[in-house]
């Protein structure tokens, strides 16, 4: 979940509060949406309305993103293949945005680890990145840059979601089927199995449950952290990818790739409840820090949104350069 507040919003949505605000440069006034670009292997921010502010180079097809809680760094994945059926050796680095100067200035070097993909940062600052050549997880600190690596106990490991008090990942291995709960003290793995090609999930706040898309199954599948063990399941719309929770933890939101949408559903009652169209397959779905707007992009049509959540409706339509391939999006004050 993005540690973010969408400040300027608040006459159109209740915030929570937050973090201290970015500051805005001189060249764009108010919010900013910030864009990790597949295919231009970049990212870049653009105004609401559509205007390119800047771009940073990155080293290779970015795909996953994560901001430093304190938003003055961005770390990226930078795959180097357009998606995870695309034969390719990949590439090996994390790059590192410098936010304020919006700018690469540096990167990890992950080695023998292609295809970085999932990432996220522990509560302690550990840095997460899971690897689809070879199958693994990392564990990179960022201040001596040193990495440990773990086996994820299945193949081509997606998202990852750090445990909140830093001992455990959460790693959905999209082709076996299964969802690894990885002691980061120790590597060792759990597995629990969960359908047919779990990718994107997310945490409730206290860190009891995980809940995961998976994308040829139809579903989001509920995981008791625990005990390690499926606690229920919601059937949703076509190819669920990314999903999110609100601030009060009464709806999951989740980008559906087959249906071009975004679909709602309650956690009360375990069905979905709505859908909201876009222009094209969905491919992400990032919360805001305020716990009720939303963004989603569909990559091949070179199109983000911005969503508000309990009104179900588009607030910001946002075109990025032509064949760019935007996928996750953050929206910075």
């Amino acid at each position: 979940m993005a540690r973010l507040i969408a400040s300027a919003l608040v006459v159109l949505l209740a915030s929570c509060g937050g973090e201290t605000p970015l500051e805005t440069p001189p060249t764009a006034t108010g919010p900013v949406l910030l864009v990790s670009q597949k295919a231009s292997k970049s990212v870049a921010w653009y105004t609401l309305d559509g205007e390119l502010v800047a771009e940073a180079q990155v080293s290779d097809h970015p795909h996953e993103i994560v901001l430093s809680p304190d938003g003055s760094t961005l770390y990226v994945t930078d795959n180097g293949v357009m998606q995870i059926e695309n034969a390719g050796n990949g590439g090996n680095k994390v790059s590192i945005i410098d936010m304020k100067a919006r700018e690469r200035v540096g990167e990890f070097d992950l080695g023998k680890y292609y295809r970085p993909h999932g990432i996220d940062l522990c509560a302690d600052g550990t840095l997460l990145a899971t690897t689809e050549n070879p199958d693994q997880l990392l564990l990179i600190d960022r201040e001596t840059r040193e990495t440990r690596n773990f086996g994820t106990g299945g193949e081509t490991p997606h998202i990852v979601h750090c445990s909140p008090d830093s001992k455990y990942a959460y790693v959905s291995n999209a082709r076996s089927g299964t969802v690894a709960k990885i002691e980061l003290a120790s590597g060792e793995h759990h597995l629990v199995e969960t359908g047919a090609r779990p990718e994107g999930s997310t945490l409730s706040k206290d860190g009891s449950k995980l809940y995961v898309a998976h994308r040829d199954a139809d579903k989001i599948v509920i995981v008791d952290t625990a005990s390690w063990t499926v606690a229920g399941e919601i059937p949703t719309g076509k190819s669920p990818v990314r999903c999110g929770l609100t601030g009060d933890e009464k709806t999951i939101v989740y980008g559906l790739f087959g249906d071009g949408a975004i679909g709602f559903a309650s956690l009360e009652t375990g069905r979905e409840t709505g859908q909201l169209k876009l222009a094209g397959p969905a491919v992400s779905l990032e919360m805001m820090e305020d716990g009720v707007t939303a963004t989603s992009c569909a990559q091949d049509q070179d199109v983000c949104y911005v969503i508000s959540v309990p009104e179900r409706k588009i607030l910001y339509t946002v075109h990025t350069a032509a064949g760019a391939g935007p996928d996750p999006a953050l929206l910075l004050e």
